[in-house]
């Protein structure tokens, strides 16, 4: 059989409701040198019913559940693309994603890693400006070096890579059983070149699950220090074993220092630090975004009174 150029990997755990229409997006292409592939890690909903419903169209592997990590894993190692898409079920591609992808990825033999944008969309409706805001591409090594390994970063479904940088980084950590995003974005760009794409050429589904919230609670808040604790070593481990000269230190991150204020409390003094350090914050390189989160965060922070955040009453 001829290798495909485009290898398709749709994750899916109990999103029936959605995974179609992921899945028909994938199949609208206007690229059309491309596999797709369906993994399933273990639905009790109806997903494999709809799946059914494509035949021979794309390549369905049911397996038990095993978190997105090890059904990404899976999905590649049954593929044959070269340039490998992601592809949240939840989410949809617009038509013409695949093919300005593989102008990105034709530009030049570094690049490793392509993203865009993703246009949020709540009940089929867009809402909120798409995401990223900021852009960044090219060697972001030290950047990320610099801010504990965070920065713009897009989502599972904006993101390709190569076959080769793949081969080359090694298989996602079975530890990133949600948010596998979080390797892709975290290692890669210590491996290889990162291009972006200023258009959204896909869309963000809005709607509660395992990350998402209108708001974090403490619980949530919470839930994010820890990922980016257990990103942070999973990155530096992968450094290590390459003999990188680069290591994160969480003292870096930004974000996770917020949390940990929110969470434990800040007084007056760490509130400065933390403004201080949002105004020179490396992870994010827009100067005005800088200034507007920094002054965001300060003002939580101040109106919060420094007291640690409350766990959110259970419904």
């Amino acid at each position: 059989m001829s290798r495909p150029t485009f290898s398709v990997i749709v994750n899916n755990y109990n999103y029936g409701r959605y995974v179609g229409e992921a899945v028909a997006s994938a199949l609208a292409q206007t690229e059309s040198d491309r596999e797709i592939v369906v993994v399933d890690d273990g639905s009790t909903d109806n997903s494999r019913d709809v799946l059914a419903g494509f035949g021979d169209r794309i390549r369905p592997i049911l397996r038990s559940n095993g978190g997105q990590a090890a059904a990404l894993n899976e999905g590649v190692r049954a593929s044959r693309g070269s340039v490998l898409c992601f592809l949240d079920a939840d989410d949809s591609w617009h038509p013409q994603k695949l093919a300005s992808v593989a102008a990105a990825f034709r530009s030049s033999a570094r690049i490793g890693l392509v993203y865009h944008r993703l246009q949020p969309v709540r009940d089929g409706k867009p809402v909120l400006r798409p995401i990223p805001r900021t852009l960044c591409s090219g060697d972001l090594s030290r950047r990320l070096a610099r801010s504990a390994g965070w920065w713009p970063y897009p989502m599972t479904s904006a993101i390709a890579v190569r076959r080769a940088t793949w081969d080359a980084v090694g298989d996602i950590p079975d530890s990133f059983r949600l948010s596998a995003d979080a390797w892709l974005t975290g290692a890669y760009p210590f491996a290889c070149e990162v291009a972006s794409l200023g258009a959204s050429l896909g869309y963000y589904r809005l709607h509660r699950n395992g990350w998402y919230r209108d708001g974090d609670d403490a619980a949530m808040l919470s839930r994010r220090a820890s990922h980016w604790e257990a990103s942070v070593a999973a990155v530096n481990g992968f450094l290590a074993d390459r003999h990188s000269p680069y290591r994160l230190d969480l003292a870096d991150h930004l974000p996770y220092r917020l949390a940990r204020a929110h969470l434990d409390g800040a007084d007056a003094a760490a509130q400065l630090r933390l403004l201080q350090q949002g105004l020179s914050f490396a992870g994010e390189p827009n100067a005005l975004r800088r200034l507007r989160d920094a002054a965001r965060a300060a003002w939580r922070l101040r109106t919060h009174g420094g007291r640690p955040a409350r766990p959110e009453v259970a419904e």
